[in-house]
């Protein structure tokens, strides 16, 4: 058993963010009261940002357990917390459900006029596509699909942290083996339902439009944003119970190494959407892509493309950056801001079509999402180890060195 008290420290930051997150979403319920629209898109991407590195957590916990990583143990408990912070976002989904009216297309495509336009309306010709779809969006399948992925995403997240943080009590050997046990069949469902809620959320914004990819590409931006919280965390774990103080220079550059991979994956995802498109060149797709890479959204493409990918991936190829945990978590911190651009990206268009603009509710709304998540995450992690001080590999992870 490794040498450290159960952590009872994070109340100043979980007060603060919890006070950070009430103020943010008072301020955002006066911003719907205003501009009601405005308001809800904001609300849509600040939550769609902080539920995508919950759930990425999540999967992450799992895949590692699949692969029956040992390297990873020291950190895993901090991916265990992260995860059950999903738990939140049961009562953060609400103003969705209830404002769906607002963002949605599909809810009542009859009356629905496109923001950004002089009260434009679908077609007639559309609204007979959009008929042949309302069997999947309609409001009814749409809240049931939302209990199914809040349903599996919070058992799997439960089910693996409660077996890890009941082996720090007993030690049993068998609650390894039914986490690797459990985990595999798990990743089907985890995968599914994030792909889904991609679909969902996002690309029902544009209900006409549909790629295969998009979940994907959901997703990998997700899990390179997790892995950066993850980094930022365990920097910051030092002091008192703190697991920081245990991670090595090996552990720091195995995660810069992830952060490097996943911003290459999102990349790659991103342009096989594109290429894909592009080369199909199909009317119903095409449209997508072409009011953000003409117009007034041309100029954030571009920077998005610089400042996403190429900036970071040549940053992240330094070995003797990724040994350094302050400046890897700077460059964590980049990637955080840039995954937020992105999802301004895929969102804000369908509300301000004729380029970027901004609505202060995408402050408020962010912060109050953000806050309460992120005190969420340190209330569950208070009075319980922050690593798993009787897993059976825990002295191997501390004593990892690269290969």
């Amino acid at each position: 058993m490794i040498a450290v008290d159960r952590f009872n420290g994070g109340s100043k930051a979980m007060t603060l963010a919890g006070a950070i997150g009430v103020i943010g979403l008072v301020l955002t319920i006066v911003g719907f009261v205003t501009a009601p629209q405005a308001t809800m898109f904001s609300y849509l991407l600040a939550f769609c940002y902080w539920l995508g590195i919950s759930v990425a957590s999540i999967i992450m916990v799992a895949i590692f357990h699949t692969a029956k990583a040992k390297w990873i143990t020291i950190l895993r408990r901090s991916m265990e917390t992260m995860g059950a912070s999903v738990v939140v976002f049961v009562i953060l989904l609400l103003p969705i459900l209830f404002g769906a009216g607002y963002i949605f297309p599909w809810v009542d495509p009859a009356a629905w006029q496109f923001p950004g336009t002089d009260g434009m309306k679908f077609s007639e010709v559309e609204l007979h596509h959009l008929h042949h779809k309302h069997p999947y969006l309609n409001l009814t399948f749409f809240y049931i699909r939302q209990a199914i992925y809040f349903g599996v995403w919070i058992f799997v997240a439960w089910r693996l942290r409660a077996w890890s943080t009941e082996q720090d009590n007993t030690g049993a050997l068998e609650l390894t083996v039914k986490q690797r046990r459990f985990s595999p069949g798990s990743l089907p469902f985890l995968a599914l339902t994030i792909t889904f809620a991609g679909f969902d959320w996002l690309m029902t914004l544009t209900p006409l439009w549909q790629s295969t990819i998009f979940g994907v590409y959901y997703f990998a931006g997700s899990f390179l944003a997790a892995f950066c919280v993850l980094t930022i965390a365990t920097v910051n774990a030092q002091g008192k119970d703190g697991y920081g103080t245990l991670v090595t220079t090996a552990h720091y550059h195995n995660l810069g190494k992830l952060m490097l991979a996943f911003t290459a994956f999102w990349a790659y995802i991103a342009f096989s959407q594109f290429l894909l498109i592009w080369i199909a060149n199909i009317p119903e797709e095409a449209g997508w892509f072409k009011l953000r890479i003409e117009g007034g959204w041309q100029p954030l493409s571009i920077s998005l493309f610089v400042m996403g990918f190429v900036v970071p991936f040549f940053t992240l190829l330094s070995r003797n950056l990724k040994l350094k945990p302050r400046l890897l978590a700077v460059v964590a911190v980049y990637l955080l801001v840039m995954h937020a651009v992105d999802m301004y990206w895929l969102i804000w268009p369908a509300f301000s079509p004729q380029g970027p603009s901004f609505h202060w509710t995408l402050i408020t709304a962010f912060a109050g999402v953000g806050g309460l998540a992120v005190a969420g995450a340190i209330w569950q992690a208070r009075g319980r180890y922050s690593l798993p001080v009787k897993d059976p590999y825990i002295s191997e992870s501390l004593r990892y060195v690269q290969p």
